[in-house]
């Protein structure tokens, strides 16, 4: 067991990289939690459909994660063999978990967040070939198994309720190589901007791209497969009506976000694939 002191020596002893990495990952959980109007989610207008949650939360979250997405990174940078690592940020995410739930008083605003964005940031730190490489890299971290991972985890809501719907989740999307980041999160976010859409725009565009087919289980828990079904297709509907940049777009948009709201269903999931997204994006700006 580490001391106060022995942790904080640790933290000031990451490299450059490490840092860039977790204070990357940070920004992007930022973003996504700064972003507005996002449907039936915490912005800066309100809590969305959550009672429990605000942006003033949310970004405190967000901050105690970057040293533990730092520490991941640094450990890949350690060249450790991957199934070593995979121990390793395993346990870096349930440490992570903890810090979290210390300052948000046992609210989860981030844990799936953690999961995506710290096997990206493990990826990033070592794979400097691509797009794809990227992504493959990642895919293989995540279905190595984590020998320490306590059964309790195997319980967590969103296994539960991929398993009451026999639909992929998290798990499974990681497993995948994040296949709604780079076939809708990224592509639509690089073509709201190539269009001439504000920042913010392409990345609401990006967003509804990502709730358009993903299997969120945020929704699934709160709201069932009628919740999963809403979104889905409100979220086509936003965009087949022009996208957040246009007036049709916004009208639909509003429309959406009270029938979320109605249902209590809130994309977290989606919106975890957000910040992911971001970090891939800014990240690979910033390799090029």
């Amino acid at each position: 067991m580490q001391t106060a002191t022995q942790h904080v020596a640790a933290l000031e002893s990451l490299s450059p990289r490490a840092e860039y990495l977790g204070a990357l990952a940070c920004w992007a959980l930022e973003q996504e939690a700064r972003l507005s109007p996002k449907p039936a989610l915490v912005d800066s207008r309100g809590t969305g459909a959550h009672s429990d949650m605000n942006l003033s939360l949310m970004l405190a979250s967000a901050r105690s994660l970057r040293p533990w997405f730092a520490r991941m990174a640094e450990a890949a940078l350690a060249q450790t063999p991957v199934v070593e690592l995979r121990r390793r940020i395993g346990q870096l995410g349930r440490d992570a978990e903890a810090a979290m739930m210390a300052v948000t008083g046992g609210i989860n605003t981030h844990r799936g967040a953690i999961w995506a964005l710290g096997l990206l940031v493990t990826a990033a730190a070592n794979e400097a070939n691509g797009e794809a490489a990227l992504f493959d890299r990642a895919a293989q971290l995540a279905r190595l198994p984590d020998p320490d991972c306590p059964s309790s985890e195997t319980q967590s809501k969103g296994q539960r309720v991929c398993r009451k719907y026999r639909l992929p989740g998290a798990r499974e999307q990681a497993q995948q190589g994040f296949p709604h980041l780079h076939q809708r999160g990224l592509p639509t976010l690089r073509q709201s901007r190539a269009s001439g859409d504000s920042e913010s725009v392409a990345r609401l565009n990006a967003l509804l791209a990502i709730m358009s087919a993903l299997t969120d289980t945020c929704v699934l828990s709160r709201a069932g497969l009628a919740g999963l079904e809403a979104m889905q297709q409100g979220a086509r509907a936003v965009l087949e009506a022009g996208g957040c940049g246009s007036f049709a777009g916004r009208r639909a948009l509003a429309q959406f976000e009270q029938h979320l709201l109605s249902l209590n269903a809130s994309a977290g999931g989606a919106a975890d694939l957000l910040a992911a997204t971001l970090f891939v994006d800014r990240h690979l700006s910033d390799a090029n």
